[in-house]
């Protein structure tokens, strides 16, 4: 596995990839470093990543390689559906999935994405529109939402 961290206005995020493709980007609290070469799959995701916070990337083209199950993985690709600077409920992707009964199991599956940012976890709201756990914190969410509604068509919170 190979490993970078980016700094960004959020506070450092870890970019974990091996041949295939990414398979982690999360929060941690070390500090940015300089390592040795970085993989080629971790540079583009720095330079992609790098230029959503600089509010010049809306989408990402990275290959991903999250690690769960077939449920998460269902859930996760819906995820990547939601439009940046847009937000849908939890109910919303459980009838996505096709059945409204698994909205427990979809909100679970989102708190457990591996891949933040890249996959839009962040963009996924309680249905009467409240922000609702996420794995780098509320506060995080808040500003990623703020982030990209604030280039889109103004503030969504």
């Amino acid at each position: 596995m190979d490993r970078a961290v980016l700094s960004t206005p959020l506070g450092n995020l870890e970019i974990v990839g091996n041949h295939k493709g990414i398979t982690a980007v999360t929060f941690v609290d070390q500090p940015a470093t300089a390592t040795l070469p970085i993989a080629p799959s971790l540079s583009e995701a720095k330079k992609q990543l790098q230029e959503y916070f600089d509010k010049k990337r809306q989408t990402f083209d990275l290959v991903l390689t999250p690690n769960g199950t077939v449920f998460q993985k269902r859930v996760w690709n819906e995820l990547v559906q939601v439009p940046y600077g847009q937000t849908v409920s939890y109910m919303e992707i459980a009838k996505r999935l096709g059945d409204p009964k698994v909205i427990r199991a979809a909100a679970n599956a989102n708190g457990k994405n591996p891949i933040a940012i890249i996959i839009p976890c962040h963009r996924i709201i309680g249905s009467d529109g409240s922000l609702t756990g996420y794995a780098g914190g509320l506060d995080r969410k808040k500003r990623l939402l703020d982030l990209e509604s604030n280039y889109t068509q103004g503030r969504l919170f």
